[in-house]
C-alpha cells in the first residue's frame, strides 16, 4: 500500500471520536482548529464544547461582549487567538452573510486564518485538495523520511508543504488530512513513540537508523526575557462585611490584552519588602495600608512562550473604603490570565 493508503487504513480502526469530528460545518471546524492550535485535545475539548453551548452560530460569537469571549477562554493562553476570533466571527457574519467562504483563498484572508487552519476548513469542510500541514504531520513526515531540514525555517515549511501535497490523497482528503494529523498525535508522537506496532515500521528512514527522537529538527530562535510582576492585592472589609479589592484591565499590545489584574508593579528584578513599601503609595494610592505582607514567600514563576514571569503577590489590608473596587465574591467573572486566576482561587480559599 502507499503511504496514503496505509495512513488512511489505520486511521479508520484508530480514530478518536470527537465532538466536532462527524461535522463538516466550517464554524466547528474553525472553531476547534483555533482552539487546537497549541492545546492538546484532551484540554482544548472542554473550551470547545463551552464555545458551542455558549455560542450555537458564528452569530452568536460575533454579538457576544469581547470580555465574555476572554472569560471562556481563560486559561487556553495566546489570547490574541481569542480576539482575533471574536473579530472574525463578525466579518463572517456582517460581510459574509454568516456563511464561511468555501475556498482557500478566501479563508486565508480572514483574521487568524494562515495556510494550515484554511487547509484544514477547505479540505475538511468543502473537499478542497488541499494538504494540512501542523506539528503532528511535520513530525510524521519528518520521521518517515528521515528529513532534517528544520521545520521552523523558509526552507523547511515551503519543503514540507510540497512533500505533504505530493503524498495526499485528493479523492479522501477530508478524511486523510485528520488521519495524519491523528497519526502523529496519538501513533508518531513526540515522547514514548509506539514504533513497534506502527503500520509505517518497516519503512521508516528514522526507526531503521534509529534517529526518532532527533526528529524533527527546529532551530531554537527564541531567547528568553525575564520579567518581575509584583502584584498589588488591596483588601477592605465594607459596612455590611463583604470584601472588596481592586481590578484594572489591561490595555495596550503587549501580554493579556483586555484580561483584568490587580495592580501592578513591574521591577528590572526581584525587590525586598522594603522596596516595595517605597513605590507602594504610588502605583496603588490609599488612605490608609495596615500593612504590607506577600502571599507567596517563594516567586512564581509563570512561563510563558517568550517570557517568564516571576510573580510576587502582595497583599495590603486597608480600611480605605475601594470605592471603584470589586467584591470578592464576585471576582471570578472577570476575565483574568491563568496566573492571577489561579492566585484568586487560592487566596479565597485561605481568606473565607
Amino acid at each position: 500500500m502507499t503511504f496514503s493508503k496505509i495512513i488512511l487504513s489505520w486511521y479508520a480502526t484508530h480514530k478518536r471520536t470527537l465532538p466536532w469530528r462527524s461535522s463538516t460545518d466550517p464554524y466547528k471546524i474553525w472553531l476547534s482548529e483555533i482552539i487546537l492550535q497549541q492545546t492538546r485535545v484532551a484540554q482544548g475539548t472542554p473550551y470547545y464544547k463551552a464555545f458551542i453551548s455558549n455560542f450555537p452560530k458564528v452569530q452568536d460569537l460575533a454579538n457576544a461582549p469581547e470580555e465574555k469571549v476572554l472569560k471562556l477562554w481563560q486559561g487556553l493562553g495566546y489570547y490574541s487567538r481569542a480576539r482575533n476570533l471574536h473579530a472574525t466571527a463578525k466579518t463572517i457574519a456582517t460581510e459574509y452573510n454568516g456563511k464561511f467562504p468555501k475556498t482557500f483563498d478566501e479563508l486565508l484572508k480572514l483574521k487568524g486564518i494562515g495556510d494550515y487552519t484554511a487547509s484544514a476548513i477547505a479540505s475538511i469542510c468543502f473537499n478542497a485538495p488541499k494538504a494540512v500541514v501542523d506539528g503532528n504531520v511535520y513530525r510524521v513526515l519528518s520521521r518517515y523520511f528521515g528529513i532534517a531540514i528544520p521545520i521552523n525555517g523558509n526552507e523547511g515549511i515551503k519543503y514540507f508543504k510540497n512533500l505533504a501535497h505530493k503524498l495526499m490523497d485528493a479523492k479522501n482528503i477530508r478524511d486523510y488530512n485528520q488521519a495524519i494529523m491523528e497519526f502523529g498525535a496519538i501513533q508518531c508522537t513526540p515522547k514514548k513513540t509506539n514504533c513497534h506496532n506502527c503500520p509505517l515500521q518497516n519503512s521508516c528512514i528514522a526507526f531503521r537508523d534509529q534517529k526518532v527522537h532527533e526528529l524533527p529538527v527546529k532551530i531554537n530562535k527564541t531567547k528568553i526575557k525575564h520579567r518581575y510582576f509584583n502584584y498589588l492585592v488591596p483588601v477592605s472589609t465594607t459596612t455590611n462585611g463583604d470584601a472588596k479589592t481592586i481590578l484594572l484591565q489591561r490595555t495596550g499590545k503587549g501580554i493579556w490584552q483586555n484580561l483584568y489584574e490587580f495592580p501592578l508593579i513591574e521591577t528590572e528584578k526581584k525587590i525586598s519588602i522594603t522596596e516595595i513599601q517605597q513605590c507602594f503609595h504610588e502605583a496603588l494610592p490609599l488612605a490608609s495600608a495596615l500593612e504590607l505582607y506577600p502571599f507567596n514567600e517563594k516567586e512564581i514563576i509563570h512561563k510563558l512562550s517568550h517570557q517568564h514571569l516571576h510573580t510576587t503577590f502582595w497583599i495590603a489590608p486597608t480600611s480605605s473604603d475601594l470605592e471603584n473596587g470589586v467584591l470578592l465574591s464576585e471576582i471570578e467573572t472577570y476575565a483574568v490570565p491563568v496566573l492571577v486566576a489561579d492566585f484568586i482561587k487560592t487566596f479565597k480559599k485561605s481568606y473565607f
